[in-house]
């Protein structure tokens, strides 16, 4: 700086350096802040594949900050979901208090939290490929502020059901969740009226090449 100011003949200012030597853009930024955050606690639970399940495993962690939450049909038995939240700092063992409370309800669940290849791998494939019938594939933007995702799953009470939901808070002023609707046939009109009511901004991915390649089992190249 000294010759900086030398150089440039600089009098009467304030001057700042600044030295950084984090070589890095935002894509890797985002991959340090979310290693660096400690207070994100991720848990596996095991669901049974029955209407009102989804919506009664998020109502225990509620109204802890959930972060993601990834979960696809599988079978007509149990779901697996992966649900990532931040425990109140301000309760005593809140971690364990949600891991007993999802227990006494019914839901088997495992702490992965500190499991590299649940980080690092599994949280990105959770799910997997279905032949689910009748799915309809939708993307939803909601604004995102405390309790907005909850405010979005109290709007899906819908009569269908739903086969596949991810969502992961990344700090954006909107939120986007990816939602599987079994919608049959005869349901066509009901569907477009609960899309008008919503009230949310969506697009529908039904035939986009690459949920039938990495989201339906039947997919194939062929069927480009």
């Amino acid at each position: 700086m000294k010759k900086y100011v030398e150089e440039n003949e600089i009098t009467g200012q304030t001057l700042v350096a600044i030295t950084s030597g984090a070589n890095m853009d935002f894509d890797r930024l985002r991959f340090v802040s979310e290693r660096a955050d400690g207070s994100e606690r991720t848990v596996a639970v095991t669901i049974p594949e029955s209407p009102g399940s989804f919506r009664a495993l998020y109502s225990l962690i509620w109204p802890r900050n959930v972060t993601e939450f990834s979960y696809r049909f599988e079978s007509e038995g149990d779901a697996h979901v992966l649900i990532s939240f931040q425990p109140v700092t301000a309760i005593e063992n809140d971690f364990d208090g949600v891991m007993s409370s999802l227990q006494e309800n019914g839901f088997s669940c495992l702490d992965v939290s500190q499991n590299e290849l649940a980080k690092g791998h599994v949280r990105h494939l959770a799910g997997g490929r279905s032949n689910v019938p009748h799915e309809r594939l939708f993307r939803f933007d909601f604004p995102e502020s405390p309790g907005a995702l909850q405010r979005f799953l109290l709007s899906l009470d819908i009569v269908w059901n739903v086969s596949l939901f991810h969502y992961r808070n990344h700090g954006d002023d909107f939120g986007r969740v990816l939602v599987g609707i079994q919608v049959p046939e005869t349901g066509e009109n009901d569907l477009a009226r609960f899309l008008e009511t919503l009230g949310y901004r969506y697009t529908e991915e039904t035939d986009n090449p690459i949920y039938h390649l990495f989201l339906r089992a039947d997919g194939s190249m062929k069927d480009m």
